[in-house]
């Protein structure tokens, strides 16, 4: 993706963060912070392919895991960097190898930003773009700490999961997780539609209208990220598992779907924030879509699983009997 890169005007946005509250408290505990857990079991996962890269339904068996409540976001992502002084893909040149022909001078530092109509189309490759400036130079993350982390790419992905002790999701523990218990829904939440128009209330941040012509913004966030945990959680305690941002997984783009993909690609799960019904419609748990195998995006982020097995409390009972037991 960021052999696109090109000189461009800067985007001069200094001012325009929005300052968006926590909807959620922080929380932490023995668990970890803010992990829900995922009982083994088997699941039915796909469904009828509502777009050529989805379906067939298949039962899946997959062990218990602890899967982040919300998605990663920008005061997590700055801890792991002061801890570790990591870099991520956008704030790095791109390799000129993997750019054959490409100018030194126009590789650049840079992501992949929605920037709305306009000539050109509503992306760009923007010079400066990164997790700390969603929108390029002027921009902050003043006001943004509890929105997910964006202009995340796979390895930055990967990087804070083993810093955290865990790892990211397959694509089959992520639609697991989404379902929220749930079987052969729609959405994460059921059949409903997902609100947001109508007076009915909203149930993630989407794209109410024509994309990219007008987000009418009857979830509360016109054509822009909300913080995390704003919307109702599914059956499993996990927020924003439809909409928000995309979040990267572990498994590979399958060959059948790759088309155009670099073969380093890695699905991407949920949708985003700019999802509609015209354009997207993959905010769906059965939907997947490739994500860029050189980088991230203003509308991709991440969250992460552990697999380790949930420690059942020992009843004061029980912990008599083991005492008497010992040697």
């Amino acid at each position: 993706m960021r052999a696109m890169v090109m000189p461009m005007a800067v985007l001069l946005i200094a001012g325009c963060a929005p300052r968006d509250a926590a909807c959620l408290a922080p929380e932490a505990s023995a668990r970890g912070e803010g992990m829900r857990w995922v009982p083994a079991g088997r699941y039915l996962l796909g469904g009828p392919a509502l777009r050529g890269e989805e379906g067939p339904e298949r039962l899946v068996a997959l062990p218990g895991f602890w899967i982040g409540r919300t998605e990663v976001t920008n005061a997590q992502f700055a801890r792991f960097v002061a801890a570790t002084g990591y870099r991520t893909l956008a704030e790095r040149a791109p390799d000129p190898r993997a750019y054959p022909g490409v100018p030194a001078a126009r590789l650049l530092p840079s992501s992949l930003v929605f920037v709305g109509l306009g000539e050109g189309g509503p992306w760009r490759i923007v010079p400066g773009a990164d997790w700390r400036h969603p929108e390029g130079p002027g921009s902050s993350l003043a006001g943004r700490a509890n929105l997910p982390v964006v202009h995340i790419g796979h390895e930055d992905a990967r990087a804070y999961a083993r810093w955290a002790g865990g790892d990211l999701p397959s694509e089959d523990e992520w639609e697991v997780a989404a379902r929220g218990g749930l079987s052969r829904q729609r959405y994460s939440w059921g059949g409903a539609p997902p609100g947001g128009e109508g007076g009915a209330a909203p149930r993630a941040n989407l794209w109410q209208g024509a994309f990219p012509i007008e987000d009418k913004g009857g979830d509360g966030y016109r054509a822009r990220l909300a913080p995390v945990g704003c919307f109702a959680p599914n059956g499993y305690g996990l927020y924003d598992m439809a909409g928000n941002v995309w979040e990267w997984t572990r498994s590979p783009v399958p060959p059948a779907m790759r088309g155009g993909a670099d073969r380093g690609a890695h699905l991407i799960k949920g949708g985003s924030y700019l999802c509609a019904d015209n354009y997207c419609y993959r905010y769906r748990p059965a939907a997947r879509s490739a994500g860029p195998a050189d980088g991230g995006a203003s509308h991709i982020g991440f969250r992460i699983v552990r697999r380790s097995r949930p420690q059942v409390p020992v009843s004061s009972g029980e912990r008599r009997r083991l005492v008497a037991r010992a040697p």
